[in-house]
């Protein structure tokens, strides 16, 4: 029976690296999960990005992955289990995360490793154009004026999927379904239908379990 190992990294953006990087080292993990957003951080992290362009990314995101990068580069314990990582440490700019996860590849000498960014999440250019939108209070966007910072959809597995038939090692997004992040793996490694709602319903749960990383025992 063909069995994946899932470890989660964090399970929030301020959470601790050192589990990590023992998951890393000696899990024997075929994927390593940072499950950092929630609603504050991803505005946060919005209004970062207003303020500079190539912000907006988890403000751990570098350090995260310049100590376990290089266990994606050289495979664990010296053999050939493949590890590869998922994330949405991107926040408001996955691609500026990207960018910085290869920068920190060249910097460990690490090549050919494959990064790709999911983007698509951030909706708030296409509700600017709505302006006289109804909310769900009765009242219009135009009624926020300045006050609407950042507005997202949650994505997927499906872009997920694709990144990893695509070969990536690290993925990088925006704002997903928290559970997405390990439903994804699980879809591309057992081949889940996408209708097949019994296993997705059971993937989501795991999911929904991973995320929350140590604190699903208690630990921090």
């Amino acid at each position: 029976m063909k069995t994946i190992r899932i470890g989660s990294g964090a399970g929030y953006s301020g959470d601790r690296i050192e589990p990590a990087i023992e998951l890393a080292e000696h899990g024997q993990l075929d994927y390593l999960v940072f499950e950092c957003l929630a609603e504050r951080t991803i505005a946060l992290a919005q209004q970062s990005r207003l303020a500079d362009p190539s912000a907006g990314y988890d403000p751990l995101l570098s350090e995260r992955m310049r100590r376990v990068l290089p266990f994606v580069g050289k495979g664990v314990d010296g053999t050939s289990r493949r590890l590869r990582i998922i994330t949405n440490m991107g926040a408001a700019n996955p691609l500026g995360a990207a960018s910085e996860i290869r920068r920190i590849a060249a910097d460990l000498g690490l090549t050919g490793l494959k990064v790709a960014a999911l983007t698509g999440d951030d909706v708030l250019a296409a509700l600017l154009q709505q302006p006289d939108r109804s909310l769900d209070n009765g009242r219009s966007l135009r009624s926020l004026g300045d006050r609407l910072i950042s507005a997202n959809a949650y994505l997927g597995a499906e872009g997920i999927i694709q990144a990893l038939r695509a070969d990536a090692d690290v993925i990088v997004t925006g704002r997903v379904a928290d559970p997405s992040l390990f439903l994804a793996p699980q879809m591309f490694e057992f081949g889940w239908a996408e209708d097949d709602w019994a296993l997705l319903g059971r993937g989501t749960l795991v999911g929904h379990l991973l995320e929350c990383a140590g604190q699903v025992s208690g630990g921090y």
